[in-house]
């Protein structure tokens, strides 16, 4: 899921944006813990994955001060992937997606399932957890994707026919 982020995102809408795998936001457009404001807690996740994405420190400040935070330092932070002009953030979110669209599914799905399988893991867990959630894919894509790229698909950054 992909969030396009066109105004302010507080309080359980930053909450609903964490829960997309990637936020593009528009110039001008926030996000923040406005309901600290009023002695409303964070209910919908957003003290479960406000850490995780920008690291437990920098979650604690922007929860417990309840502050505006602009696209730019939601950039700078890691809390969204893109920052585009304003009247955009749709239009980026579906190339981004439709960029995402263009490679092998199973592949896509199972690296995406592997980021959130290793979350609290140890190194050697979470790379035995990589292996068993991603080796049926080898299989299934992997081995043809190869035999293409052998034969000159995909080379240089070159991925207009994947």
């Amino acid at each position: 899921m992909i969030a396009a982020i066109e105004g302010p995102a507080v309080a359980g809408g930053m909450e609903l944006a964490l829960w997309a795998d990637c936020r593009v936001m528009a110039e001008g457009a926030y996000m923040g813990v406005y309901c600290r404001r009023w002695g409303v807690p964070l209910v919908d996740g957003g003290t479960v994955r406000l850490p995780r994405i920008v690291g437990q420190g920098r979650a604690l400040e922007i929860i417990m001060t309840g502050r505006k935070v602009e696209a730019e330092e939601c950039l700078r932070i890691g809390l969204c992937e893109k920052v585009v002009p304003k009247g955009q953030a749709r239009q980026a979110a579906e190339e981004m997606a439709e960029e995402i669209a263009r490679f092998p599914q199973a592949c896509v799905r199972a690296d995406r399932q592997s980021v959130y399988l290793q979350q609290g893991l140890s190194v050697r867990a979470a790379l035995e957890k990589e292996w068993t959630n991603s080796i049926g894919v080898v299989e299934l894509e992997g081995a043809a994707g190869a035999a293409r790229f052998a034969k000159g698909v995909g080379r240089h950054g070159d991925f207009g026919k994947i």
